[in-house]
């Protein structure tokens, strides 16, 4: 009867070593789950969280200056001074800032460009 063919050493090093990076590729695809979990079921939380550190960050831009948030961070604050707008509201603060108006404006770090798409050319 035929025997089976003997592994060699590197034979047997290629199989290891495939075992190893699938470990690695599972323990990474786990780990990126559970981010997502955790991301999806707190959201409200973490969505909280990063306004709050937007807020506090901006604090002294001009923009929410203007409206009255005056350093608050929290949600119900933001939502009751700070008006829903449109481009056409912030044209203003958006030309000055194209025209070279340095000043923290509509956020506290200086923007080095704009980039602009309409709906139309997505669709």
């Amino acid at each position: 009867m035929p025997e089976a063919p003997k592994q060699n050493q590197s034979s047997k090093k290629t199989i290891e070593n495939d075992d190893a990076i699938s470990n690695t590729i599972t323990n990474n695809n786990k780990k990126a789950l559970k981010y997502i979990e955790d991301v999806t079921m707190n959201a409200n939380e973490i969505q909280e969280r990063v306004l709050a550190e937007i807020l506090s960050s901006s604090a002294l831009v001009e923009y929410l200056q203007r409206h009255g948030l005056n350093g608050r961070r929290d949600r119900k604050t933001f939502k009751k001074v700070v008006p829903v707008v449109t481009y056409e509201d912030l044209k203003v603060d958006i030309d000055r800032i194209a025209n070279g108006d340095a000043s923290p404006i509509l956020c506290s770090k200086p923007i080095s460009e704009f980039l602009t798409r309409s709906v139309y050319q997505i669709i």
